[in-house]
């Protein structure tokens, strides 16, 4: 039975977008909705183009209110019957309340090797550490931020000269062919993590 995924992002998109350009053929998901918590997010422009199922919750109006802005998400995705959610590039951090009731089932992709450089500005840390080589993650979601089981990694060569700027355009190149992959693995139950 196709598992009806649900992406979340802020921005672009852009790995939402090579999800959902994965979903095809015998792809074991299907991407029933992609909720934004930016109207204006030209991903969600590109994702209701596609003709997919859109939902914004703007986080603004609630403050500091972490709850009630979730209680509105949950709202919103409840009429799509979601299996699974990815989070992808979406620049909320998400309680214990809300990452809970989907453990196991809630992925996210973050650009470094964790367990190294949880959190922001990943690329820039990875240079101030003189690290060889950096890449992303595709985990499960846990409360802890950044901490959950490992599904996939991909690894590119720190060059010398890179920039963050540099270095981290050669990591969204890797995220791109990961997310697709990890997802394609655990709607067929495979956990077992992997390196692209």
């Amino acid at each position: 039975m196709t598992k009806r995924v649900g992406i979340f992002i802020s921005g672009g998109g852009s790995n939402m977008r090579a999800l959902v350009e994965d979903m095809t053929g015998d792809h074991g998901g299907c991407p029933a909705v992609v909720l934004s918590n930016n109207e204006s997010s030209s991903g969600i422009a590109w994702a209701r183009g596609q003709g997919i199922a859109t939902e914004v919750v703007d986080h603004r109006p609630f403050g500091q209110d972490r709850p009630a802005f979730e209680a509105a998400i949950d709202a919103a995705l409840a009429p799509h019957s979601l299996d699974i959610i990815c989070l992808a590039g979406f620049m909320r951090v998400l309680t214990a309340g809300f990452v809970a009731p989907w453990q196991g089932r809630m992925l996210n992709i973050h650009p470094s090797l964790l367990p190294k450089y949880k959190g922001l500005h990943t690329h820039a840390r990875a240079l101030a550490a003189g690290d060889t080589q950096h890449g992303c993650t595709v985990h499960l979601v846990t409360p802890e931020l950044d901490d959950g089981p490992i599904l996939g990694q991909a690894t590119v060569p720190v060059i010398e000269g890179d920039t963050p700027e540099t270095l981290a355009a050669r990591v969204l190149v890797q995220e791109h062919a990961l997310y697709p992959a990890a997802l394609r693995r655990f709607v067929d139950r495979n956990t077992t993590p992997f390196t692209l």
